[in-house]
């Protein structure tokens, strides 16, 4: 045989008639893929975007963190926050010690400022050894400024946030006292954005009220010592009421201060990813029904089932690669926009100080792009298994269609998923994560959505069986139904991208409803005072400052307070390599302690203890976290030695997820010999307006450094915070809204494409074009009210999940269930009259074919 005249090879014969199918395909419903591929690109680009901007700022605040520590082996300080500075030459003398360094480390307030300033105090020469990169650089006019008690040594990053310069002076203030220093010089080298004071340590414990108290001091070790054993022996001699960490412990306290809050972020960004597979799913699913046919002739004509089987995953993946490289680069472009107009956190709170950057993350970037090609494949594969396993001769018929989504109707894969998830709401959390919650969900929306085929026949068999010969209900009506009923299949596809939308919806609505309404029945109840007074410092520690015996006496007796409650709040550490908890001294009535605190059950009566023992309250964070229970005797790092004190009963705490402990302020004053508050929660006279009180406070000689806020305007703030913190939720709902339209719009457009021939006979017995989009409005608003029913119903199981497993194992805290009724219903109106609309205007190509060449075509 001649050269030309013989056949391609094989393999180079497929890929033609791959690459002709593809483009085919392309060509003709180019809105479809373009449809599945911009949404894969909305769900790679949330979860990536999310990925960066909490891996720049994680890895930033860390880097920041471990900077202060330098080349320091080991880190000595007490559990409480400042300790006696005996312990910096009993170190010293160490046998295995080379070097001990001195640090004390504040958090003070700048007047006009809303955020601390950190302030190290260090021994210069002692810190140029383990720290060089702090320590300050002088003019080469005042070389001794590194030693001088009025001079401030600020980073770039502080003095641009100050507005200062070199030789001007910046004011300070340590709880009601202000000191003001003068700028010497800047630092060594800072992290982009670290924000940092450092001045002598002697000049720092004489201006700030800290003589003789030191933070903590930095060891560095012989060469040759075996640093755990040292740790081991070290902490063996000191006692409990010490701490001895590593530089590795800072970088776990701040994952697991961060980790629930970026697991949760990136969890709910994925979600986008999981509807927009099953937009391709469906993609995938009725173009293969809409070309059974033309696949029965290949097979007719040799090609093979696992050819055609690689024609459709190709045809997926394809979908898949395009939508996760357009959404790698969407995301970076929202990651670097996030960072640089709305910070670093997302809201959350907790990277502050930082400057991250965001850069390319090679493993990152193949992770997300691999999961946009996953979804896209595993949505390809049941439309692609079963274009193979049929029959070429019953294919090639007209009117096979809904056979072959027939399978789809098999339930016992939908209950199995949906029997999992239940078992694995009983699990608990796994390396503090909620893993076995986040399968639960997942393995519910897949059960759910698996399940639409069969719900759908019986659904809308009993509707037609009901209402198909009632005249009331119309032709376009009885038409619909008669439809909808002997094509559950086509129709269980259209409903389950409302389903999968809506669910989420619901599931998200009332989850973020549940926990906001929570926070503020929470605030209502502890906002009980009718003015609350603080002194202004770093928020919630405490530790820079507070009131002073004389001035607690002075804000008592202002005209119009009837009662003040003071309060003093600070922190201890428990765990190095965990966030420190809040331990807060208030007023508390044993016999009655929920009138203080919103207690989550029975708290132990005063007949459940013996006299003088000390009595706690432990937030939840603590039963999850240390095993804290009611009635146990703990051992707490607070006094000269510790003490034992008695759990006597569990409290809702919303503002620290890492733990918190009330304790009463006798017993608190009487422990530490620490006689300041923070915190006041003052109580006016019947009759006097709180804003005259607010006056009487404020002409106090040390007024200006006192926050005076009122029950309403704490609560407003509180909640505008948590509306940013879920900013992102809010963009996912709108997305899943869009996502269940797009959903609508392109399995519509699909089926009246295929459904040209029944139109057409429709048109040839009498019925218009205005009936037929009639009957297309019938359907989406049929299939659209049940899919929000059904999307209503999973959605409120996933929002249990999210409530009473997910939430409690992430944060540590319960809520009470509500539901978001008005805006369910309106978001639920939308969604109707939408697809409704949608559903018309994606059948008006197929009804002005010509009834003539559509009814002839393939009959």
């Amino acid at each position: 045989m001649p050269a030309d005249l013989r056949p391609p090879p094989r393999i180079a014969g497929h890929r033609v008639l791959a690459r002709w199918l593809l483009g085919a395909e392309w060509r003709s419903h180019r809105g479809r893929a373009l449809v599945a591929i911009a949404t894969i690109a909305l769900g790679v680009a949330l979860g990536y975007a999310v990925q960066l901007i909490n891996s720049a700022a994680f890895n930033e605040f860390s880097a920041a963190a471990r900077s202060l520590s330098g080349e320091a082996d080991l880190q000595v300080r007490g559990a409480q926050p400042f300790v006696d500075e005996s312990i910096y030459p009993r170190l010293s003398n160490e046998p295995g010690v080379a070097l001990a360094n001195p640090v004390l480390a504040l958090d003070v307030v700048v007047p006009g400022r809303e955020n601390a300033l950190p302030v190290l105090g260090i021994d210069v020469f002692k810190a140029s050894r383990i720290t060089p990169d702090l320590t300050g650089v002088p003019s080469q006019d005042r070389p001794f400024d590194t030693l001088a008690s009025n001079a401030v040594f600020l980073s770039t990053a502080a003095q641009q946030w100050l507005n200062v310069k070199t030789g001007d002076a910046v004011t300070l203030r340590s709880g009601t006292s202000s000191v003001r220093l003068r700028v010497a010089g800047s630092l060594v080298r800072t992290r982009p954005g670290q924000r940092l004071a450092v001045m002598d340590i002697a000049a720092a414990q004489w201006k700030f009220g800290k003589v003789g108290k030191l933070s903590r001091v930095d060891v560095q070790l012989e060469r040759g010592v075996d640093r755990e054993r040292f740790k081991r022996d070290l902490q063996a001699r000191l006692g409990n009421t010490w701490v001895i960490s590593e530089s590795r412990d800072t970088g776990s306290r701040t994952d697991r201060l961060s980790r629930a809050y970026r697991i949760n972020m990136n969890v709910l960004a994925l979600v986008a990813l999981f509807t927009g597979a099953f937009l391709v799913f469906s993609t995938q699913a009725l173009s293969v029904v809409r070309r059974r046919s033309q696949f029965a002739m290949l097979r007719v004509l040799g090609l093979t089932r696992a050819q055609l089987l690689r024609q459709i995953l190709l045809e997926g993946a394809l979908l898949g690669l395009l939508g996760s490289l357009c959404g790698l680069a969407l995301g970076y472009a929202m990651a670097s926009g996030a960072l640089r107009f709305f910070g670093s956190d997302l809201g959350g709170g907790y990277f502050p100080g930082v400057q991250p950057q965001v850069g390319f993350e090679p493993l990152a970037s193949v992770l997300f792009l691999a999961l946009g090609v996953a979804v896209s494949v595993l949505g390809s594969i049941a439309p692609a298994v079963d274009a193979a396993r049929a029959h070429p001769a019953a294919a090639l018929k007209a009117g096979a269609e809904e056979g072959a989504l027939a399978r789809l109707a098999t339930p016992w894969p939908a209950l199995s998923c949906l029997l999992a998830a239940v078992v694995l709401t009983r699990l608990p959390a796994w390396f503090d994560t909620p893993i076995a919650g986040y399968l639960a969900v997942a393995l519910l929306l897949v059960g759910g959505i698996a399940l639409m085929p069969r719900v759908t026949a019986l659904i809308f068999g009993a509707a037609s069986r009901a209402y198909g010969t009632r005249r009331h209900i119309g032709a376009a009506g009885t038409l619909a139904i008669a439809r909808l009923a002997n094509a559950p299949g086509q129709a269980s596809i259209a409903m389950g991208g409302v389903l999968s939308s809506f669910a989420l919806i619901v599931a998200m609505a009332i989850m973020v409803a549940s926990f906001r309404v929570s926070v503020d029945d929470w605030l209502t109840h502890l906002l009980s005072a009718n003015l609350y007074v603080r002194v202004a410092s770093s928020g919630n520690s405490g530790d820079s400052g507070g009131l002073r015996p004389d001035e607690q006496a002075r804000i008592a007796a202002v005209p119009g307070i009837r009662s003040a409650a003071f309060a003093r709040i600070t922190h201890l550490t428990l765990d190095p390599a965990r966030p420190d908890i809040a331990l807060l001294a208030r007023e508390i009535d044993a016999a009655d302690p929920g009138a203080n605190l919103q207690m989550t059950g029975a708290a132990l009566p005063p007949s459940a203890f013996h006299a003088g023992e000390i009595l706690v309250w432990v937030s939840e964070a603590m039963v999850d976290l240390y095993g804290y229970r009611v009635g146990q005797r703990v051992r707490l790092p607070l006094g000269a030695h510790g003490e034992v004190f008695v759990v006597a009963g569990v409290w809702r705490d919303y503002a620290r997820q890492s733990g918190a402990i009330q304790i009463r302020l006798a017993d608190y004053r009487r422990l530490t010999g620490d006689i300041s508050a923070t915190d006041v929660a003052v109580t006016v006279e019947p009759g006097m307006s709180v804003e005259r009180v607010i006056d009487g406070l404020r002409a106090l000689p040390f007024g200006a450094s006192l926050e005076l806020s009122q029950p309403g305007e704490i609560r407003a703030h509180t909640l505008v915070i948590f509306d940013r913190s879920f900013a992102v939720t809010y963009l996912l709902e709108a997305v899943a809204i869009v996502i269940g339209l797009f959903g609508v719009a392109a399995t519509f457009s699909a089926q009246t494409l295929a459904r040209a021939r029944e139109f057409g006979v429709l048109r040839h017995v009498g019925v218009t074009r205005a009936q037929i989009l009639a009957i297309l409005a019938s359907e989406g608003g049929l299939l659209t009210g049940c899919g929000i029913a059904l999307g209503f119903a999973l959605g409120f199981a996933i929002s249990l999940i999210l409530v009473f497993v997910v939430n409690p194992q992430s944060f540590h805290w319960s809520m009470s269930l509500h539901v978001p009724w008005i805006v369910l219903g309106t978001v639920a109106w939308v969604m109707l009259v939408l697809s409704c609309t949608t559903a018309v205007v994606a059948g008006r190509g197929a009804v002005s074919v010509d009834a003539v060449r559509a009814v002839k075509e393939d009959w």
